[in-house]
């Protein structure tokens, strides 16, 4: 609705998972190399935390994606289940019979010649398992028994348990001391700084194919105040402002546009622990330079800090996660 009056090619906001428009902050960028590595080497269990909104699913896509062999990978996001749907679940998904949907037995047996037949042909197997901090205890210990699921010399079954802070309070419960044992790696999503915020909006607007800036310096710290440094809030309060300012006929969008969006969708001011600055936009390792200067393709002032702007990432090193296009951008939600 509102691209062709921002110059873009597609809305930059949606909230898709889509490896295409990833943040690699630097907690981003850690956790990919540890889902890469556990998924490369079959490292059994992997715990991946950070609240709703993050980017987990994100980055577990482009972990897969990254891969060079082929990873069958099968993604469970549903935590309401019974023992025996989450069974069924599992026959579906790995396209076993029937008969697997309604016996454990033949379930565990069809799904372990599955995993060694895939085995055999370098193949890998990846079970991901989302929203863990609301799973049931019996459904943990279904999952920590699938990942014994092994070879004399090998895991045949790679397992990511993703969710939210509370998964990793329950697993110091005593009850699920043998799945905390099991956990090979663990990686944490923790909240865009003011610089990240900064740059993954401008990173995604140059993704949709944007030139120019669409929202004043104002409007953004603002944003990232209402949305506390979470990707796909900061998404949504962008996206809805992008349309308040195209019904205005306001560009760039300003701060009072984003302000009725962040009343409009109730969003309180926090306290104060997140208020921007233009201190924090320099202490970044590739923190941006001023918006307008990036627009018009300068990015080596750096504005009225006496600090110069450290130089971003360069692209190569993220080839691999998209398509070679002929602008890179690699932030995302």
């Amino acid at each position: 609705m509102y691209e062709e009056f921002f110059g873009l090619r597609e809305r930059p906001f949606d909230l898709a998972p889509n490896p295409r428009y990833l943040v690699l902050t630097e907690s981003h960028q850690e956790a990919l190399s540890n889902l890469q590595y556990a998924i490369g080497s079959r490292k059994g269990i992997t715990l991946l935390v950070g609240e709703a909104g993050s980017g987990k699913t994100t980055i577990i896509r482009a972990a897969i994606e990254k891969q060079p062999a082929r990873v069958h990978s099968v993604h469970l996001n549903n935590p309401t289940m019974t023992r025996a749907e989450f069974g069924e679940m599992l026959a579906i998904k790995f396209g076993l019979s029937e008969r697997a949907s309604r016996s454990k037995a033949w379930l565990l047996n069809e799904l372990e010649t599955l995993l060694r037949n895939r085995r055999a042909r370098g193949e890998s197997s990846l079970l991901v398992v989302d929203e863990a901090q609301s799973l049931p205890l019996e459904l943990l210990e279904e999952i920590r028994l699938l990942a014994n699921i092994e070879s004399d010399d090998d895991r045949l079954l790679s397992v990511i348990i993703a969710g939210q802070p509370e998964i990793a309070h329950r697993l110091n419960d005593q009850s699920l001391r043998q799945l905390k044992q099991r956990v090979a790696l663990r990686c944490e999503l923790r909240p865009l700084t003011l610089a990240e915020t900064i740059s993954y909006i401008d990173g995604r607007v140059q993704e949709a194919g944007g030139t120019e800036q669409v929202f004043e310096d104002a409007a953004i710290e603002l944003i990232h105040e209402r949305a506390q440094g979470i990707p796909r809030s900061v998404s949504v309060i962008a996206d809805n402002a992008l349309l308040g300012g195209f019904a205005a006929g306001e560009r760039p969008v300003g701060l009072e546009v984003v302000r009725e969006v962040c009343r409009d969708f109730d969003l309180a001011e926090p306290q104060g622990e997140l208020r921007p600055s233009n201190v924090a936009r320099m202490n970044a390792p590739w923190a941006p330079a001023p918006i307008a200067q990036r627009a018009s393709g300068h990015v080596s002032a750096a504005g009225p800090s006496v600090e110069p702007v450290r130089q971003r990432p360069s692209p190569q090193m993220f080839e691999g996660f998209a398509p070679k296009r002929k602008r890179f951008s690699f932030f995302g939600s």
